[in-house]
C-alpha cells in the first residue's frame, strides 16, 4: 500500500476526542482477506549489536519512537459483518507491552527466531509489532552464527566459515540481538526499521540521519537479446524437497561479501542478486527433475524517502521479472545480467498500482467487505498456478547507523525475512551492513526442509560469486 498519511500528528482525534479511523489500503485489505494460522504473515528483522543495552532506557526510547511515528500505533477496529471496509483505529499509546527481554540462554536466539516466524502480533492490539531483546545469549550472539529455524545443521560465522565437525565455535561475546516481529498485514520491514532508527537516536542522542542513497548509472543499459515470456504463461514452481510435518516457515541466515561489479557496469548489485536467485532456482529444479518452465521473480520496489517523515505502512509495490528457461544460463552470465538490468529498470520506472489494477478493483467498497473477502480468497486459489516462482526482496544498504552508543555500539549485521507461503513457498531477502551482505532464505515447511534450505543457500552463494567473475563482463 502507499502508506496512509495520519490525520492527526499524535495519531488520535485529540484529547477527549473520538479515535481516528483509517480505511485499510488495498495491500492491507488483500492481506487481511488471506490470513492463515498455519503460515502467519510476519516480517522478521534481526539487528546484531556488539554490546549491551539498558532495558529501561531502550523501552522508553522505543515507546517514544512509536509516538513519533503514530501510524504504527493502530489496531483493527471492530465492525459489523456488512461494513464496506476494514478500518485501522489509531491509538495514542500502545495497548500491550511491546518490548520484552527474554532470559539469556543457549537457545535464546533460536527461540526468538522461531517465535518471529510462528507468532504474529495480533491485529486487535496496538501496535501490531513486538521487539524482543536477546542479551548475552552465548556463542550464537557473539559469533552471529546462522541458526536455522526447523532443524540443526552447519552454521556460518561472519567470515563465511562453518563450525568445525566437533561443534567448536568462537568464544561468546556480550552482544545483543534485537528481534522486531511485524504483522505484515499492517506494516512492512523498511517502515519498522525507520521506527527502530528513531529509537536508537532517542536512546543515545546520536545522529541516525539516513545516508544518501548510492549514485546509480543514469544511462539506460543496452538491451540484451530475448523477449521476456508472456505473463499469461504459468511459471515454474520451486520443486518440492524434503518437506517437514510441522506447519509454518523455516529460516536460515548467513553473511556474505557484497558482490563486486566492474565500474560503469550497466547492471546493479540488485541485478546480480536477481540473476543469482534465478540460477539458484533453475539449478535446484534441474536436480529435482522438474520440467523447464519460465521463471518469474517477484521484486518489491520501495520509492519512499528514509527520513523521519517517511510514510509508515506497507509502502512497496510489487513487480515481476520473468526469464525464459534458456535465458537462465550461467555460461552466458554477461548476457543474463544485461537482460536483467534492462527488465528491472523498465519495471521500476513503470507507473503501476502496488498490486495492479485488478486488486484496486477487487477492493472497491461497493459491497460488504466479508463478500469481497470470500471473492479474494477464491481468486487467489484460482490464480495459484500463475503465482511467481520466488520472491526476492533486496532491502539494499541499510541507510541508518543504528548506533546505540558506546556500551551497545552500532549495528554490525541486519537480517530481514519475508513470509513464504505456498504456492510460492520460498523468499530470498538481502540487506547490506558494514560492507557485508546479509542473506535470509525463508521457506514453507510444506515444500522444503532444513537440509533443502542449506543447499539452496550454498547454490545462491555459488552463483552470486559467479556474477562477479571476469566472464560476467562479457557476452
Amino acid at each position: 500500500m502507499t502508506a496512509v498519511e495520519h490525520p492527526a500528528r499524535d495519531g488520535t482525534g485529540g484529547p477527549g476526542g473520538p479515535a481516528v479511523r483509517v480505511p485499510f489500503p488495498v495491500v492491507d485489505e488483500v492481506a487481511r482477506h488471506c490470513l492463515q494460522e498455519e503460515e502467519p504473515e510476519t516480517v522478521h528483522i534481526e539487528v546484531h549489536l556488539p554490546g549491551r543495552l539498558d532495558p529501561a532506557r531502550l523501552t522508553a526510547a522505543f515507546t517514544e519512537a512509536l509516538r513519533r511515528h503514530p501510524r504504527v500505533l493502530m489496531r483493527e477496529a471492530a465492525g459489523p459483518w456488512y461494513r464496506r471496509r476494514y478500518e485501522w483505529e489509531l491509538t495514542p499509546e500502545p495497548d500491550v507491552r511491546v518490548v520484552s527481554f527474554p532470559p539469556p540462554s543457549r537457545d535464546a536466539l533460536r527461540t526468538a527466531r522461531t517465535r518471529a516466524l510462528q507468532e504474529a502480533p495480533p491485529l486487535s492490539a496496538s501496535p501490531p509489532i513486538r521487539l524482543e531483546v536477546v542479551q548475552g545469549a552465548g556463542p550464537a550472539v557473539g559469533s552471529e552464527a546462522t541458526d536455522a529455524v526447523g532443524g540443526s545443521g552447519p552454521e556460518r560465522t561472519p567470515d563465511g566459515h562453518r563450525e568445525t565437525a566437533d561443534g567448536h565455535r568462537a568464544p561468546a561475546r556480550k552482544g545483543t540481538v534485537l528481534f522486531l516481529t511485524i504483522n505484515h498485514t499492517a506494516l512492512d520491514g523498511p517502515a519498522c526499521l525507520r521506527v527502530l532508527a528513531t529509537a536508537a537516536e532517542l536512546y543515545e542522542g546520536r545522529d541516525n540521519t539516513p545516508s544518501a542513497p548510492p549514485v546509480r548509472t543514469p544511462d539506460t543499459p543496452e538491451p540484451a537479446p530475448g523477449k521476456a515470456p508472456s505473463t499469461w504463461t504459468p511459471p515454474a514452481r520451486v520443486a518440492p524437497g524434503s518437506p517437514e510435518a510441522s506447519p509454518g516457515n523455516g529460516l536460515i541466515v548467513t553473511e556474505l561479501g557484497v558482490p563486486r561489479r566492474p565500474k560503469g557496469s550497466p547492471y546493479t548489485v540488485n541485478d546480480q542478486l536477481m540473476a543469482a536467485t534465478a540460477l539458484m532456482v533453475a539449478h535446484w529444479n534441474r536436480e529435482h527433475g522438474a520440467r523447464p518452465r519460465p521463471l518469474r521473480i517477484t521484486m518489491p520496489v520501495d520509492d519512499r524517502p528514509r527520513g523521519a517523515d517517511m510514510p509508515i505502512g506497507n509502502g512497496t509495490r510489487l513487480v515481476e521479472v520473468t526469464f525464459a528457461p534458456e535465458e537462465v544460463d550461467a555460461s552466458r552470465m554477461g548476457e543474463l545480467l544485461r537482460r536483467t538490468a534492462t527488465r528491472t529498470r523498465a519495471l521500476k520506472s513503470a507507473d503501476r498500482p502496488q498490486l495492479g489494477h485488478g486488486a484496486a478493483l477487487l477492493t472497491a467498497p461497493v459491497v460488504p467487505v466479508a463478500w469481497r473477502a470470500a471473492a479474494t480468497r477464491s481468486l487467489r486459489r484460482a490464480a495459484g498456478p500463475w503465482t511467481s516462482t520466488v520472491l526476492l526482496s533486496n532491502i539494499g544498504r541499510i541507510p541508518y547507523a543504528l548506533d546505540f552508543g558506546e556500551e551497545a555500539g552500532r549495528a554490525r549485521a541486519v537480517w530481514f525475512s519475508a513470509p513464504a507461503r505456498t504456492p510460492r513457498g520460498l523468499t530470498v531477502t538481502t540487506a547490506s551492513t558494514a560492507g557485508r551482505l546479509h542473506l535470509a532464505l525463508r521457506w514453507s515447511r510444506s515444500l522444503l526442509g532444513h537440509g533443502d534450505g542449506a543447499h539452496l543457500r550454498d547454490l545462491f552463494e555459488h552463483y552470486l560469486h559467479a556474477t562477479q567473475e571476469r566472464e560476467a563482463t562479457g557476452g
